[in-house]
Protein backbone atom coordinates (compact mmCIF):
# COMPACT_ATOMS: atom_id res chain seq x y z
CA UNK A 1 0.00 0.00 0.00
CA UNK A 2 1.89 3.33 -0.96
CA UNK A 3 1.68 6.47 1.12
CA UNK A 4 -1.00 7.94 -1.47
CA UNK A 5 -3.44 5.68 -0.27
CA UNK A 6 -2.39 5.83 3.55
CA UNK A 7 -3.39 9.63 3.25
CA UNK A 8 -6.53 9.06 1.54
CA UNK A 9 -7.43 6.46 4.65
CA UNK A 10 -6.45 9.75 7.04
CA UNK A 11 -8.40 13.09 7.66
CA UNK A 12 -5.23 15.49 6.93
CA UNK A 13 -3.83 17.60 9.85
CA UNK A 14 -4.25 20.95 7.64
CA UNK A 15 -8.34 19.40 7.83
CA UNK A 16 -7.99 19.01 11.77
CA UNK A 17 -6.63 21.96 12.38
CA UNK A 18 -9.39 24.42 10.13
CA UNK A 19 -11.93 22.08 12.35
CA UNK A 20 -10.62 23.16 15.77
CA UNK A 21 -9.80 26.98 14.52
CA UNK A 22 -13.95 26.64 13.71
CA UNK A 23 -14.48 25.67 16.91
CA UNK A 24 -12.38 27.83 18.60
CA UNK A 25 -13.76 30.97 16.60
CA UNK A 26 -17.27 29.56 16.94
CA UNK A 27 -19.86 29.11 19.65
CA UNK A 28 -19.33 25.64 19.80
CA UNK A 29 -18.27 23.57 22.79
CA UNK A 30 -18.02 20.64 20.62
CA UNK A 31 -18.15 19.43 16.95
CA UNK A 32 -18.05 15.72 16.07
CA UNK A 33 -17.31 15.19 12.17
CA UNK A 34 -17.35 11.43 10.42
CA UNK A 35 -15.61 11.33 6.95
CA UNK A 36 -14.69 7.98 4.81
CA UNK A 37 -15.30 6.03 8.02
CA UNK A 38 -13.26 8.03 10.52
CA UNK A 39 -14.56 9.81 12.83
CA UNK A 40 -13.00 12.23 15.72
CA UNK A 41 -14.67 15.05 18.17
CA UNK A 42 -13.30 18.26 18.92
CA UNK A 43 -14.29 19.53 22.03
CA UNK A 44 -13.35 22.44 24.12
CA UNK A 45 -12.01 22.38 27.88
CA UNK A 46 -14.82 23.79 30.40
CA UNK A 47 -11.54 25.25 31.70
CA UNK A 48 -9.49 26.57 28.67
CA UNK A 49 -11.22 27.56 25.34
CA UNK A 50 -8.74 25.88 23.44
CA UNK A 51 -10.09 22.85 21.72
CA UNK A 52 -9.14 19.13 21.77
CA UNK A 53 -9.60 16.21 19.74
CA UNK A 54 -10.41 12.86 20.83
CA UNK A 55 -11.05 9.49 18.55
CA UNK A 56 -14.17 7.79 18.75
CA UNK A 57 -15.23 4.26 18.52
CA UNK A 58 -18.08 3.14 16.31
CA UNK A 59 -20.23 0.43 18.38
CA UNK A 60 -22.01 -1.14 15.35
CA UNK A 61 -23.65 -4.32 16.66
CA UNK A 62 -25.25 -5.32 20.44
CA UNK A 63 -27.58 -8.34 21.71
CA UNK A 64 -30.62 -8.03 23.33
CA UNK A 65 -30.51 -10.28 26.15
CA UNK A 66 -33.78 -11.91 27.50
CA UNK A 67 -34.08 -9.56 30.71
CA UNK A 68 -33.75 -6.36 28.66
CA UNK A 69 -37.40 -4.67 27.35
CA UNK A 70 -35.66 -1.62 25.80
CA UNK A 71 -32.81 -0.16 24.24
CA UNK A 72 -30.99 1.19 27.72
CA UNK A 73 -30.09 4.38 28.02
CA UNK A 74 -33.67 5.69 26.57
CA UNK A 75 -35.99 5.78 29.52
CA UNK A 76 -34.57 8.97 30.80
CA UNK A 77 -35.21 10.80 27.42
CA UNK A 78 -38.48 12.42 26.92
CA UNK A 79 -40.99 11.03 23.61
CA UNK A 80 -38.69 7.77 23.70
CA UNK A 81 -40.13 4.42 23.46
CA UNK A 82 -38.55 1.97 25.92
CA UNK A 83 -40.67 -0.79 25.35
CA UNK A 84 -38.61 -3.32 22.54
CA UNK A 85 -40.60 -4.39 19.18
CA UNK A 86 -42.38 -7.33 20.05
CA UNK A 87 -39.54 -9.32 17.61
CA UNK A 88 -37.49 -8.42 20.28
CA UNK A 89 -39.78 -10.40 22.86
CA UNK A 90 -39.78 -13.40 21.81
CA UNK A 91 -36.24 -13.30 20.14
CA UNK A 92 -34.47 -13.13 22.99
CA UNK A 93 -30.47 -13.55 22.19
CA UNK A 94 -30.78 -11.90 18.20
CA UNK A 95 -28.61 -9.50 17.30
CA UNK A 96 -29.09 -6.40 15.91
CA UNK A 97 -27.48 -3.76 14.09
CA UNK A 98 -27.74 -0.07 16.23
CA UNK A 99 -27.34 2.85 14.01
CA UNK A 100 -26.71 5.79 16.46
CA UNK A 101 -26.17 9.29 15.74
CA UNK A 102 -22.72 10.70 14.30
CA UNK A 103 -23.82 13.68 15.34
CA UNK A 104 -25.67 16.54 17.59
CA UNK A 105 -28.50 17.69 16.27
CA UNK A 106 -32.49 17.35 15.52
CA UNK A 107 -33.42 14.36 14.20
CA UNK A 108 -35.94 14.25 11.54
CA UNK A 109 -38.09 11.31 10.25
CA UNK A 110 -38.51 12.59 6.47
CA UNK A 111 -37.28 15.44 3.79
CA UNK A 112 -39.46 17.57 4.90
CA UNK A 113 -43.04 18.20 6.79
CA UNK A 114 -45.37 17.09 4.14
CA UNK A 115 -43.17 14.25 2.87
CA UNK A 116 -43.75 10.21 3.69
CA UNK A 117 -40.93 8.74 6.27
CA UNK A 118 -37.78 7.09 5.04
CA UNK A 119 -38.30 3.95 6.48
CA UNK A 120 -41.60 2.99 8.89
CA UNK A 121 -41.45 -0.08 11.74
CA UNK A 122 -40.64 -3.43 9.49
CA UNK A 123 -39.28 -1.31 6.43
CA UNK A 124 -36.61 -3.16 4.36
CA UNK A 125 -33.59 -1.36 3.75
CA UNK A 126 -30.21 -1.86 1.95
CA UNK A 127 -27.06 -0.96 2.77
CA UNK A 128 -26.55 2.65 1.24
CA UNK A 129 -30.44 3.72 2.15
CA UNK A 130 -31.34 7.20 4.04
CA UNK A 131 -32.92 6.32 7.20
CA UNK A 132 -33.51 9.63 8.47
CA UNK A 133 -32.01 13.22 8.57
CA UNK A 134 -29.89 15.05 11.01
CA UNK A 135 -30.54 18.77 11.20
CA UNK A 136 -27.25 20.40 12.71
CA UNK A 137 -26.16 24.50 12.79
CA UNK A 138 -29.12 24.76 9.56
CA UNK A 139 -27.01 21.95 7.23
CA UNK A 140 -29.48 18.91 6.71
CA UNK A 141 -27.03 15.61 7.26
CA UNK A 142 -28.90 12.54 5.64
CA UNK A 143 -28.27 9.19 8.01
CA UNK A 144 -27.89 6.24 6.21
CA UNK A 145 -27.79 2.59 6.94
CA UNK A 146 -24.73 0.54 6.76
CA UNK A 147 -26.28 -2.95 6.44
CA UNK A 148 -29.23 -4.70 4.90
CA UNK A 149 -31.98 -5.43 6.92
CA UNK A 150 -35.42 -4.83 8.23
CA UNK A 151 -36.49 -1.75 11.05
CA UNK A 152 -37.05 -3.14 13.98
CA UNK A 153 -37.26 -0.27 16.19
CA UNK A 154 -37.29 3.47 16.02
CA UNK A 155 -35.87 4.87 18.89
CA UNK A 156 -36.65 8.81 18.43
CA UNK A 157 -39.56 10.98 17.70
CA UNK A 158 -39.77 13.15 15.04
CA UNK A 159 -38.26 16.67 15.55
CA UNK A 160 -36.59 15.73 19.01
CA UNK A 161 -32.87 16.16 19.56
CA UNK A 162 -30.27 13.80 19.45
CA UNK A 163 -27.57 13.24 21.09
CA UNK A 164 -23.62 11.85 19.50
CA UNK A 165 -23.67 8.33 19.63
CA UNK A 166 -27.62 8.40 20.49
CA UNK A 167 -29.22 5.17 19.53
CA UNK A 168 -31.80 6.03 16.21
CA UNK A 169 -32.86 2.51 14.88
CA UNK A 170 -32.28 -0.96 15.41
CA UNK A 171 -31.98 -3.18 12.37
CA UNK A 172 -32.07 -6.54 12.05
CA UNK A 173 -29.38 -7.51 9.23
CA UNK A 174 -30.61 -10.35 6.28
Amino acid sequence: MGDDTKQKKRMSLAYIKKLMKLVEESGLDELEVEEGGQRIRISKNQHNSTPYVTSIPAPTQFTIAPSQQGVSGTADRPGVSTEAPPEAGTAAGKSYHEVRSPIVGTFYRAPAPDAEPYVEFGSKVEVGAVLCIIEAMKLMNEIESDVAGRVVKIAVENGQPVEYNQTLFLIEPT
